[in-house]
């Protein structure tokens, strides 16, 4: 459980919107965790989503693993969008291929949250090292790799000087995978950690539709594996009853990102975190992306939703940090600060 103070944004407040990229290595997601996994051929191809950013203004967050930061081929392009003004670089720790390798490959261990304190320190400690040397900075943001946050990650973070943490993944539950529940967050940030120093900024994500407020007790009763033969979130999701929807261009049509936007704001929601993992630039390397078509489809949905969100909503970009920045700049103001002990 995690002790959050929640941070509600007055609603004429502009939305805001971070973009945050999953930047890690090549791997098959249908295959047993390999640590010799660690190609980073797609960098090259990184332009072609900075180049959407950068039409919008917009300066997204690379959270970046060890196999990235630890090679040049990486390591180049993304420096060069940093130095540039155009990106920030943050963390994601991907405990496979990040040393010291002393933990069993095993899925449990694939959360990050689940290592022994000491070793989840010894290899964000690593990778912080990493990015500092590559980059010419240290992060301060932190993106968990499979969303895994565990009991002793705020400390952790903390110690090591981060500032920012993007993992939540609401509304999903990864208990049956031996991962952490997001079930019940919502999509507000927070504040948490030692002395509250550390922002919590959930990726985007709800549940959808006139039987939204149920969607967390129904939903894993219509996913069940007994009742796979009556499709019930297909036929759901058409009669726009229920829909769960992440704010990503990775397995969600637009229309369906514009639906959970603006369900979400007029629920109160002021800040947004659109994120997808950086392999989706290149067909092949991701199960979003197989052909030229769907890298086609996928960077018109980025380009899509950034004209909807700037546009449409007349919405501001911020990276990871400058949202931090901006709530404490809020905090002693308009900023309303509740404090919730456990999930929603």
């Amino acid at each position: 459980m995690i002790d959050r103070h929640l941070i509600q944004l007055p609603p004429q407040r502009r939305p805001i919107l971070s973009v945050v990229i999953h930047t890690e290595e090549e791997f098959d997601w249908n295959s047993q965790f390999d640590r010799t996994a660690t190609g980073v051929a797609h960098a090259r191809h990184l332009h072609r989503a900075q180049d959407i950013f950068d039409d919008f203004g917009v300066r997204p967050t690379y959270v970046v693993d060890y196999p990235i930061a630890s090679q040049q081929e990486a390591v180049g392009p993304l420096k060069a969008f940093a130095d540039e003004g155009r990106a920030e670089i943050g963390a994601h720790l991907h405990p496979w291929v990040s040393p010291p390798y002393t933990e069993e490959l095993n899925q449990r261990n694939s959360y990050p949250g689940n290592l022994s304190p000491d070793l989840e320190q010894a290899k964000l400690e690593r990778l912080t090292e990493t990015i500092a040397q590559a980059f010419g900075s240290a992060p301060r943001s932190y993106l968990a790799g499979r969303y895994g946050l565990g009991p002793d990650t705020a400390e952790i973070l903390d110690r090591l000087g981060y500032r920012v943490d993007i993992s939540p993944a609401p509304p999903i539950d990864f208990r049956a995978d031996t991962g952490p529940d997001y079930s019940g967050f919502s999509n507000h940030p927070y504040w948490f950690g030692p002395g509250n120093r550390l922002l919590g900024l959930p990726g985007t994500g709800a549940f959808v539709g006139i039987l939204r407020r149920l969607g967390r007790p129904l939903y894993p009763r219509i996913t069940h594996q007994a009742l796979r033969w009556a499709r019930l979130p297909g036929i759901l999701s058409r009669l726009r009853l229920l829909e769960r929807i992440r704010l990503s261009p990775e397995g969600y049509l637009l229309a369906e990102q514009r639906r959970l936007t603006k369900s979400l704001l007029q629920q109160g929601i002021r800040i947004f975190v659109f994120s997808f993992h950086s392999p989706s630039v290149h067909p092949g390397y991701t199960p979003y992306v197989r052909t030229e078509g769907d890298l086609q489809t996928f960077l018109d949905c980025v380009r899509g939703y950034l004209e909807f969100f700037m546009g449409e909503l007349g919405g501001i970009s911020m990276t990871a940090t400058e949202v931090r920045e901006e709530v404490c700049r809020m905090r002693n103001a308009e900023c309303g600060i509740e404090r919730r002990s456990h999930d929603d």
